[in-house]
């Protein structure tokens, strides 16, 4: 079944490419509306958009969907629920078509909550409590964003059509429409897990990896980037500033915590929080199709990344701790190369997927009209992406590491390796493609020598630093440790997953626990039976300690008895 399925989507997937490279040269745009009810001259209809946006972005979702699913079939082997599984990525992956098609908020709506719904189902998949604190966290913090897109819909009744795309010319200058945009915003910025919505994405990884390969590259996360790049139109400066300043703060947390932290899976997580908030803050400076293009060409690299930490940790009896997977690159030689260019990829080597968006971004990012600090901040986050890479492939690769017998490691499995080999490929040739199909011209960019030479030299400096973390051992002689609630709150992602949960549970439980026992229980039992009991209690303990027959009380009782004998006589 999981041939058939990956199949069907290789092959839907190629049909709709074509589709929509015929639609970008010939500039077409369809819209369908079938209508579902009319009531008193209000119509109720379901409507579909056809660009070349929508369509290309469809074609690479079920493009990896097909990877992934087939990856499944070997990494899942012997799985009792294996068909449950292939049927909720199947669900996922179409509710991420509706979302992706939708002109119109309800029919949003429909894949929104269905990717929120999946997903938990996804994450709680093994069934234990750490997976079930997950998915509730993660349902729970999806929640939001699907309150927020159920009151813009109720504010854009006063329109008389849920198709935000027939308003999005004067949204910028109609109040209502204003609310709305906001609204869209904070519910994108749930989905995309910005601060401070971001714990939610780190614990989401107790799913198993071919989910988090699909969730982190095409699907789950790039859902509310999508919707902010069908609203990036109507942006007016105070949301584009907005936009700015959270997207920067999300992209320096994420980078400093994968810099401390030692879960394989957790470090990729928090890599693609950081592309999540380059992509946004590249929207933020007006250039949405940029922003669309390091979308594609991310979901190609992460989702290889995700699928070769997979496979490593499917060798390594599920262990995922970096600290015990030194020379992996002798026994799994095949899947440390795809691991490799995907990471390369991520850092913005010349010529792989990632270079051709990043280092166009940086140059724009260069270009505009930007404080010290904002521009500044840019710079040192994306350092920081190429120290936690450096860092991650020293550990796994090269570090010398005896805690694994690696007798039975091997990258034998050939639906595994062929499932990685088509997204290799991708990762290859996906950046000059994709960087032809959707510029019709190129930029032209216009920076002085120190500027442009700025890259490279914050590239340099993260491999230095990336390097020189690799020695950072438990005996060595930190200065942090010395600054240890510093270190703490940068590796904990700003004590962002406290405030998510304990911060958020603690008072509503204590006031909850508080009116259980003071109204619920009622004053008959508290004041009765119960409170008589602990009346009872508290005073056998007293009268217990009296009869103890110690010295110490027996004096003090006999000075009570004189002290009182002396009051009275």
């Amino acid at each position: 079944m999981c041939f058939n399925f990956s199949f069907f989507m290789f092959i839907l997937s190629m049909m709709v490419f074509m589709m929509s490279l015929f639609f970008m040269m010939m500039d077409f745009v369809i819209m369908l509306e079938y209508e579902i009810l009319s009531l008193n001259s209000s119509m109720i209809c379901f409507s579909v958009l056809f660009d070349w946006m929508s369509l290309l972005f469809m074609s690479f979702v079920m493009f990896i969907s097909s990877m992934v699913i087939y990856y499944s079939n070997d990494y899942m082997e012997g799985d009792v629920n294996l068909n449950r599984f292939i049927y909720l990525i199947y669900l996922f992956v179409v509710s991420m078509m509706f979302l992706i098609i939708s002109p119109n908020l309800i029919s949003i709506l429909l894949g929104w909550d269905g990717l929120g719904l999946i997903s938990y189902c996804l994450v709680i998949y093994y069934q234990n409590l750490k997976s079930s604190n997950a998915g509730m966290l993660t349902a729970l913090s999806n929640r939001i964003g699907d309150v927020l897109i159920l009151i813009s819909i109720a504010w854009m009744m006063n329109y008389g059509s849920w198709n935000f795309i027939f308003y999005l010319d004067f949204m910028q200058k109609d109040f209502n429409m204003i609310i709305v945009c906001y609204l869209i915003i904070l519910a994108c910025l749930t989905k995309s897990a910005q601060i401070p919505f971001s714990s939610w994405l780190p614990a989401a990884m107790a799913a198993p990896t071919p989910v988090s390969s699909l969730v982190h590259s095409s699907t789950l996360v790039t859902a509310g980037v999508y919707l902010l790049i069908r609203f990036s139109a109507c942006f007016d400066s105070s949301m584009i500033y907005f936009l700015m300043f959270i997207s920067l703060l999300t992209m320096f947390m994420s980078s400093m915590c994968a810099n401390f932290e030692y879960d394989l899976k957790k470090i990729i997580a928090l890599s693609t929080l950081s592309q999540l908030g380059l992509m946004i803050l590249i929207m933020s400076l007006g250039d949405s199709s940029l922003a669309f293009f390091h979308l594609l060409s991310h979901a190609l690299f992460k989702a290889l990344l995700f699928m070769c930490s997979g496979s490593i940790i499917h060798n390594l009896s599920n262990c995922q701790d970096i600290r015990f997977m030194g020379s992996v690159i002798l026994n799994m030689p095949l899947t440390c190369l795809f691991f490799n260019i995907s990471n390369f990829s991520l850092c913005g080597f010349p010529f792989l997927a990632g270079f051709y968006s990043k280092d166009l971004i940086l140059d724009i990012y260069s270009m505009k009209y930007l404080n010290m600090f904002v521009y500044m901040l840019m710079y040192i986050s994306m350092g920081m992406t190429i120290m936690y890479s450096v860092r991650l492939s020293y550990y796994m690769l090269f570090n010398v590491n005896l805690n694994f017998s690696y007798s039975k490691i091997s990258d034998q499995s050939k639906v595994m390796v062929k499932s990685m080999m088509g997204l290799y490929i991708g990762v290859l040739f996906s950046g000059s493609i994709l960087s032809w199909l959707i510029f019709p011209s190129p930029y032209f960019i216009s920076l002085p020598f120190f500027m442009k030479i700025m890259i490279l030299m914050f590239t340099f400096m993260g491999l230095l630093f990336g390097y020189e973390l690799n020695y950072i051992s438990i005996n060595y002689k930190l200065l942090m440790l010395k600054y240890m609630n510093f270190t703490y709150f940068f590796s904990s992602m700003w004590n962002l997953p406290m405030l998510s949960t304990w911060g958020i549970n603690f008072y509503p439980l204590k006031l909850g626990n508080y009116y259980y026992s003071l109204i619920d229980l009622g004053w008959s039992e508290k004041m009765g039976t119960q409170g008589l009991n602990y009346l009872m209690y508290k005073n056998s303990n007293f009268f217990q300690s009296l009869s103890k027959n110690e010295l110490k009380i027996n004096l003090i009782i006999f000075s009570l008895w004189v002290f009182i004998i002396l009051i009275c006589f």
